[in-house]
């Protein structure tokens, strides 16, 4: 919805007449400003044509996966073993001060056996064996690039479109633009599942899931790994849920007078907040519980769903809330910053991450949300070809490379069977179909049902947008 007309939307009469100064002026631009196609939901703009998507979870493999360890196979690196990575493939491009200062950069070739699959023929690691079951169903990029060489700027970028934080993320701008299918719970949830390795974490933050300028309803909602999913869900001992109740409907007294006063829409959100708040003391225990769920999920997902904060166990989490009308699901899993020890590391991350990805798209098939639900898989940057450290052919370890990375999509409108872009036979530059980050975002915007122009939000006098002001351009070849 376009500030002018929340703006309306949300004034009290009182409030309208006691500024008629420039209320009939508010009245007038609304109505010149106003938008076709809504959503018909409360703080919806709609879309500007028929989605293709109409629910996203988003695996963000935190730290950046080592492409070339799992999806860009570079068979002729094998004969570079423990050579320096020629000048010219470098150029010149920055360092991350992490190998800046190593005397030689070391050509480390992956130490994983790749086979081809499915009718793509896409070439996938062995450590990925589930995943490469189903590589006929997925749409995989390997030319994606950014800007940003360290994570704090880079996952910013990857979630927000701009490597400054207090941007709203891409779950926001879903939130914003399409609204919500269950009054009962959030729009837009957030989880953050626990590695089984934990070597080396990146910090990650609320800021990755913050609604920046946008009304803050848009904002995520974390569910916690253990013990209530939500803070405070539960009432405290000695309140019965008749006087939460009255409790509330005092508070919302107390805000509505503010709002009339002031006309703040962020009071309104709060009032709405709260309500929902006291309808997830209801919806969310049934939500969490799995007592429903058949054996035969366990077989789809592993038995590490029976470990709450576990990849599978937050990727089953992610089926049920989009099963229950939940716009956008962001799943966070960690440790995937491989600058040593890539032997003792990948393994565990692909363990934990391979057999879900591949239960959630059999499952979401099966109970037909599969061409609705568009599944991202994904870091923020990728690794070098060349080794950070010690290197032996059993192990070594990857510095951040922003210049070239893979991640896939899935459902909700993608081409499955794709292999779009290529790289170098260093996996160091990309020599076909390169993709931004805001080409990535466009076409993530134009599967949900938006033009990326459009999808706009008044911000210090800018149509701010997700893709920023740079060119950005929907990838036509991903979409089927």
């Amino acid at each position: 919805m376009h500030p002018y007309d929340e703006q309306l939307r949300l004034m009290t009469r009182r409030h309208f007449f006691g500024r008629a100064s420039n209320g009939l002026g508010l009245a007038a631009l609304a109505s010149l400003m106003s938008r076709s196609g809504r959503a018909g939901q409360t703080g919806a703009v709609g879309p500007h044509f028929a989605p293709r998507a109409r629910h996203v979870i988003y695996l963000h493999m935190v730290g950046g996966p080592s492409q070339m360890d799992l999806f860009d196979y570079k068979p002729q690196m094998a004969d570079w073993f423990d050579k320096d990575l020629p000048d010219s493939v470098r150029m010149g491009q920055r360092l991350t001060t992490m190998t800046s200062g190593q005397a030689r950069f070391p050509i480390a070739p992956s130490k994983y056996k790749f086979a081809q699959h499915g009718q793509c023929g896409m070439w996938v690691t062995e450590l990925l064996p589930y995943t490469a079951r189903m590589v006929d169903d997925l749409c995989f990029i390997r030319s994606m690039h950014t800007e940003a060489i360290n994570h704090e700027p880079a996952i910013t970028a990857m979630q927000t479109g701009n490597m400054v934080p207090g941007r709203p993320c891409l779950g926001s701008w879903t939130s914003y633009g399409l609204g919500s299918e269950n009054d009962n719970l959030p729009t837009f949830v957030v989880l953050v599942a626990k590695a089984s390795n934990n070597e080396q974490n990146q910090a990650i933050s609320a800021r990755l899931w913050s609604s920046g300028f946008l009304p803050g309803e848009h904002a995520g909602v974390s569910f916690r790994t253990s013990g209530d999913p939500i803070l405070f869900i539960q009432n405290p001992p000695g309140v019965s849920a008749s006087v939460r109740r009255r409790m509330l409907d005092g508070l919302s007294a107390l805000n509505e007078l503010t709002f009339a006063e002031l006309g703040d829409p962020e009071t309104r959100t709060r009032i709405e907040q709260y309500e929902l708040a006291y309808r997830m003391q209801t919806s969310v225990p049934e939500l969490t519980d799995l007592s429903d769920e058949p054996a035969s999920t366990e077989t789809l997902y592993g038995p590490d769903i029976h470990k709450p904060g576990s990849f599978a166990h937050s990727v089953l989490l992610a089926r049920r809330l989009v099963e229950r009308g939940v716009r956008f699901v962001q799943i966070y899993h960690n440790n995937w910053d491989h600058h040593a020890n890539v032997a003792g590391r990948m393994p565990d991350q692909c363990r934990d991450v391979d057999q879900p990805c591949w239960g959630l798209v059999q499952d979401l098939k099966s109970r037909g949300l599969f061409d609705e639900t568009l599944i991202i898989w994904g870091g923020e940057f990728g690794r070098t070809i060349y080794s950070q450290g010690g290197l032996t052919h059993e192990n070594y370890g990857r510095d951040h490379h922003p210049r070239c990375f893979t991640m896939w999509m899935a459902g909700g409108g993608s081409r499955g069977g794709t292999i779009y872009g290529e790289t170098d036979e260093f996996s160091y530059n990309i020599i076909k179909d390169p993709v931004h980050i805001r080409d990535f975002h466009a076409t993530i915007l134009k599967l949900l049902g938006f033009d990326h122009e459009r999808l706009t939000y008044k911000f210090n006098g800018l149509d701010a947008r997700l893709t920023g002001v740079e060119p950005a351009r929907v990838i036509t070849e991903l979409i089927a």
